[in-house]
């Protein structure tokens, strides 16, 4: 199933039109005639990976099922300032309305895959899986998690429904690591990993006691991972979050760790520079869409 084309997405997509439209769009109904037709190309202004093109025609679609859509590049590609990623041709009252929240999606989603890959190479030669977080914007977060994919790296859990965390302030209102996860063990599937956070190397021990799947290393200092590492010895999956960047990603290299998670591939990234062109009808300048 294509994560894009869900009910879900086409409700966020309908959500943003209603904000930016509310009831009706005064300059475009004031000067553009509804017979007049128009060509638009939605160009990269500077080099970046795109994500989102699909959502990009979803909310021209949205507007009006007649228009065409040509998307021109690939999903997760890395594309030069100057690259058409699609193309839309239909009513020229389509084209202008939806052209900010269009642009609004692509370059938030293409901000984040660019960021991933820059973390990506930076990290280019170390054993690591990169994942993402939920420091996600409210109701974007399936849109953002597929960013960061279609940027190269993974997906840590979705919500609270899909994976089972705990984390210091489940341990602090539980009394300890072994009070909660003998707690959670007893009403969950067999089948579900548990992952404890850790800030310590005795909370590291306590862990490895209760022989919880996943230990997640909490701002750690690299000397302290490399203990924790040694004593965790293969024993459970090691994840290290905190203080991930790129001053420190060098650090990691013959850690031993299995999983870096950032929340700043999400919570951190600068939409890129796309716009959109008019190729044909009355309107010949570059839009602003401000």
């Amino acid at each position: 199933m294509n994560p894009l084309r869900s009910a879900f997405v086409d409700r966020l997509i309908r959500l943003a039109l209603e904000e930016d439209i509310g009831t009706g769009d005064i300059t475009t109904e004031s000067l553009v005639e509804p017979g007049m037709r128009g060509i638009g190309r939605i160009v990269a202004r500077e080099p970046l990976v795109l994500a989102g093109a699909p959502v990009a025609r979803a909310v021209f679609e949205a507007l009006d099922p007649a228009v065409t859509v040509s998307i021109a590049v690939e999903e997760g590609s890395f594309i030069a300032s100057g690259t058409t990623i699609l193309t839309v041709e239909g009513a020229m009252r389509t084209l202008l309305t939806g052209e900010r929240t269009a642009l609004n999606f692509l370059q938030r989603m293409s901000g984040i895959a660019t960021h991933v890959r820059n973390y990506l190479d930076m990290m280019k030669g170390l054993s690591l899986h990169l994942v993402d977080t939920r420091k996600t914007t409210p109701g974007l977060r399936v849109l953002e998690k597929y960013a960061v994919r279609m940027g190269g790296a993974r997906n840590h859990r979705m919500g609270l429904f899909d994976g089972v965390l705990i984390k210091d302030n489940h341990i602090a209102a539980c009394g300890g690591i072994v009070q909660a996860v003998s707690r959670i063990r007893s009403r969950i599937s067999h089948l579900m990993k548990i992952e404890v956070e850790v800030s310590t190397l005795d909370q590291v021990r306590e862990a490895l006691d209760v022989g919880v799947d996943v230990i997640m290393l909490d701002n750690m200092p690299i000397e302290t991972m490399r203990k924790a590492v040694s004593l965790i010895a293969g024993k459970a999956i090691i994840e290290s979050s905190g203080r991930i960047n790129a001053a420190t990603i060098p650090g990691l290299a013959g850690a031993g760790i299995d999983i870096v998670s950032v929340g700043a591939l999400t919570h951190s990234a600068k939409s890129v520079d796309i716009s959109m062109d008019i190729d044909s009808g009355p309107f010949h300048e570059r839009e602003s869409a401000a």
